[in-house]
């Protein structure tokens, strides 16, 4: 069920400076969490599944799986958190949200649709973070093509 979010007047679109400075706080996190799921895939391969220590990471299929579970690790840390309060912690510290352009949380599939759109938009040199310095709304490609919006929250009163 999406979530209505209050003090719409009070948000504006938000600039490339903050959107790259969440981005590398929540880089941070995202590499914490590879290193774990790395360590448990490195766990379950030697003792439950009994690779020789010689042949970890020898087999296709073992690279596969790890990168098949270091992709799907790193949404569900974003899918989580855009879902449920349109924040990451990156997101927080930078006081910005994603949400949709009537100001409810996203859904499921805009996460998905946005995080595929990211990991292309990094792929290919930022570019697609670097369209919100062209785009009249500050819209980056993952904000089109999930419909969604990054806004800037008013400073928290004191």
């Amino acid at each position: 069920m999406q979530r209505r979010f209050g003090n719409l007047d009070d948000v504006c679109p938000a600039g490339l400076a903050r959107r790259l400075g969440a981005m590398l706080y929540d880089a941070f996190l995202v590499a914490a969490i590879w290193l774990l799921v790395a360590g448990l895939h490195l766990l379950a391969g030697r003792y439950l599944l009994g690779i020789p220590a010689d042949q970890v990471g020898q087999s296709l299929l073992w690279a596969l799986s790890l990168q098949l579970l270091l992709l799907s690790s790193a949404f569900t840390f974003f899918a989580f958190f855009w879902t449920r309060g349109g924040v990451t912690l990156g997101m927080q510290a930078w006081r910005l949200r994603v949400q949709t352009p009537d100001g409810y949380s996203i859904s499921l599939a805009q996460a998905a649709v946005r995080f595929l759109s990211a990991c292309l938009s990094i792929a290919v040199f930022g570019l697609g973070y670097v369209w919100v310095l062209f785009d009249a709304e500050r819209r980056s490609w993952p904000d089109i093509v999930s419909g969604t919006r990054v806004v800037l929250l008013p400073k928290p009163a004191k």
